[in-house]
């Protein structure tokens, strides 16, 4: 079996358990002709049939269907070998009794099963058979019945037909049964005074004195113990703007002031690109009250840096001392 077939017949078989209460192991009434062709192709039905509906089974035929084995006529040994093993495979079955052997004649599959299956005529599968029938009248009599599962084989593949329309329509009255009892339930479930007062209304709309005497015994209880009755008020809380998230928020920078050797370095600088532009800047900024540096640049503030006198070595200091004493 491919898997998605396989994957179909599971999910097929769990609705059945769900909606009709299908349950393992799973009851199967064969016919003749299925186990015919069974044997034909050389399958081993018990095995298939445990495939096809993913659980234990318990095959199960009538007595009509086994006599229509029985009185099955053969004409040469090799007929006659087949008709033994296919009432061997019959014997296997579970005797499922219909009350029709007392009976001259079997009665047909169609009537048999149908009497098994729905013995009241009323379209439902009580005791949930799942019908395994090469009968296409036997079939299309049990989809008008609500819950019956039904298999045949075709070219040597057994397959289980998709949920007929009946079954469908009472697979989903009874998912819409369950989700008004889950909303019932979760409305009875709400405690405190809209519990009390949801239940007052529905007795309003039912009998109106009963309601009156509910909501006086109340008032009543109430009187007599107002504490416990009085709702607790919760404090509102004030809405405003919300503020950045502090740990996602980029933290500023600190702002750190220049030293004073930079902002002479920045004075200079500025000073040199403005010769540059113009090589006549420092006697303009002369005439202007500005001053030249020691290495021929501008003072910011205008005037102009003196000369540091350079210190005399000791060694230089006693040389010029001779030297003038030479001289002298």
């Amino acid at each position: 079996m491919r898997a998605k077939r396989s994957k179909t017949y599971r999910k097929l078989m769990q609705q059945y358990g769900m909606a009709f209460g299908f349950r393992e192991p799973y009851q199967v009434l064969v016919d003749a002709p299925l186990i015919r062709d069974a044997a034909r192709f050389k399958m081993s039905l018990g095995r298939m049939l445990s495939g096809v509906l993913h659980g234990e089974i318990k095959p199960m035929i009538t007595q009509c269907c086994i006599r229509h084995l029985y009185d099955l006529e053969t004409t040469n040994d090799t007929e006659r070998k087949q008709k033994e093993e296919w009432i061997e495979v019959a014997k296997q079955a579970e005797r499922r009794r219909c009350g029709h052997h007392e009976l001259e004649t079997p009665l047909s599959a169609l009537q048999c099963l149908e009497s098994v299956v729905d013995p009241k005529a009323s379209n439902t599968n009580k005791n949930r058979y799942v019908v395994a029938t090469q009968e296409l009248e036997v079939r299309q009599r049990l989809r008008r019945c609500a819950g019956v599962p039904l298999i045949y084989i075709n070219k040597s593949v057994m397959i289980l037909e998709p949920m007929a329309a009946k079954s469908e329509d009472v697979r989903d009255a009874d998912e819409r049964a369950k989700v008004r009892a889950g909303l019932k339930g979760r409305r009875g479930a709400v405690t405190g005074e809209k519990r009390r007062r949801s239940e007052i209304e529905d007795v309003v709309d039912e009998a109106p004195d009963r309601a009156n005497a509910i909501a006086a015994s109340e008032a009543a209880e109430a009187a007599k113990d107002p504490l416990t009755e009085l709702p607790m008020q919760k404090k509102r809380k004030v809405k405003g703007p919300k503020g950045p998230n502090p740990l996602s928020a980029k933290k500023a920078k600190p702002v750190k002031g220049k030293s004073v050797g930079r902002q002479d370095e920045d004075e200079r600088a500025a000073v040199r690109k403005a010769m540059k532009r113009d090589p006549q800047a420092p006697e303009k900024a002369v005439g202007a009250g500005a001053g030249v540096g020691e290495d021929g640049g501008l003072k910011a503030d205008g005037t102009r840096k003196r000369k540091r006198k350079r210190k005399v070595k000791v060694g230089e200091a006693t040389m010029g001392a001779e030297v003038d004493v030479m001289a002298a």
